[in-house]
């Protein structure tokens, strides 16, 4: 039975790797046909079109990754600890980060089942529920950073537009949840607080 499980999770593991290979290879075969076409050629639909792939390929490589392997170890401890939870409410606030949060409610952890992937209410779910957040927070943040610096130098190329909706679906869809997860760990913070409080 252990053997099967190991089993399964190679497998898992493998699988998941080719498919971040080969979108990382779909990113690239994108931005080889952008260096050689005329940004003049682009309809508003073309815009979108390669816009919303460049982000959705390259957020599915860190994505799939972060699904496979332990990611968020990556980055130090530290990186992770919330060290002005004033300033990312204010953040929180300022963005509207609110709003997407409840359309992630309404769309897809409204849901049970979603729900208890993250949090199942127990001790052992705030530690799964804490890791999750920089599980999710990582593969956001290494997206955010990948598409801005790729999509600088298109910016450089003469694709102002593809630029400009890039870094807007990008922000929404990898600055958000990087806000998103920080003011969760903001709340894993006080509910252990409490915990402790109550052992007391």
């Amino acid at each position: 039975m252990y053997f099967l499980f190991i089993l399964n999770d190679m497998v898992k593991k493998l699988l998941l790797s080719f498919a971040s290979i080969f979108l990382a290879y779909r990113s690239l075969e994108l931005f080889r046909f952008l260096e050689m076409t005329n940004p003049i050629q682009f309809s508003w639909l073309g815009v979108f079109a390669v816009s919303f792939a460049l982000n959705l390929f390259i957020t599915g490589v860190y994505a799939l990754l972060g699904f496979a392997f332990r990611t968020n170890r990556i980055l130090p401890n530290s990186y992770y600890k919330i060290k002005n939870s004033e300033n990312l409410a204010l953040i929180y606030q300022v963005l509207g980060v609110e709003y997407f949060k409840l359309l992630l409610l309404k769309f897809f952890w409204g849901k049970e089942k979603n729900r208890k992937k993250y949090f199942n209410g127990t001790k052992t779910g705030i530690e799964n529920f804490d890791t999750q957040t920089r599980q999710s927070e990582f593969g956001h943040l290494a997206a955010f950073i990948t598409i801005e610096i790729l999509t600088f130098y298109l910016l450089i190329k003469g694709y102002a537009l593809i630029f400009l909706l890039t870094t807007v679906i990008n922000v929404i869809g990898n600055l958000y949840p990087i806000i998103l997860q920080r003011s969760h760990r903001v709340q894993i913070e006080r509910l252990r607080l409490v915990l402790e409080k109550r052992r007391r």
